[in-house]
């Protein structure tokens, strides 16, 4: 967990759950992340990461109880680029316990995306919403130099990764 992020249990009573936009809703408030409501079942926030400002927009399927979290780091990949950030997201997402690093194919936009699947009742906690917000933040953060070595350095993928992560170890 972050040090920078203060626990959302001084925010939200820590029994309290709601409905996954509701309560991810509070979260963003609590923190003073602009978001807004894009749909009945849709959230979308502003936040800034170590190495940039990040859209993170999160999608409710009732039907399937599962919450899908997008997190954008507005990267674009050119195409001569393209192949060699395939074989990074390979690379990196090798390396993720959960969620994964994508390509979306309209528009060639990097993204970081993981389903939360909630229980029966369809509710997520105020200590799990922290949790899967900051793990796509920090996950975007560690990785963000790898897309950078890549398209403004002109690293392979397994040189940008060996520097993302030497890189990464040093600001600790």
């Amino acid at each position: 967990m972050s040090q920078s992020m203060r626990t959302v249990q001084d925010d939200i009573d820590r029994d309290d759950e709601a409905a996954p936009v509701d309560m991810l809703a509070s979260l963003f408030e609590a923190r003073d992340w602009p978001f807004d409501y894009t749909g009945e079942d849709e959230i979308s926030a502003e936040i800034k990461g170590a190495w940039a400002t990040y859209q993170l927009q999160a999608i409710w399927r009732s039907e399937d109880r599962v919450l899908q979290l997008l997190c954008l780091p507005d990267i674009r990949i050119p195409d001569d680029k393209r192949l060699a950030v395939f074989e990074a997201l390979a690379l990196i997402n090798e390396q993720l316990w959960l969620g994964h690093f994508d390509v979306w194919s309209n528009g060639g936009v990097i993204l970081y995306r993981h389903g939360l699947m909630l229980g029966p009742d369809g509710l997520l906690g105020p200590g799990q919403a922290q949790m899967v917000v900051e793990a796509a933040i920090e996950e975007c953060d560690r990785f963000y130099p790898v897309f950078q070595f890549i398209l403004w350095g002109d690293k392979t993928p397994t040189e940008a990764l060996a520097a993302a992560m030497v890189d990464a170890a040093g600001e600790a």
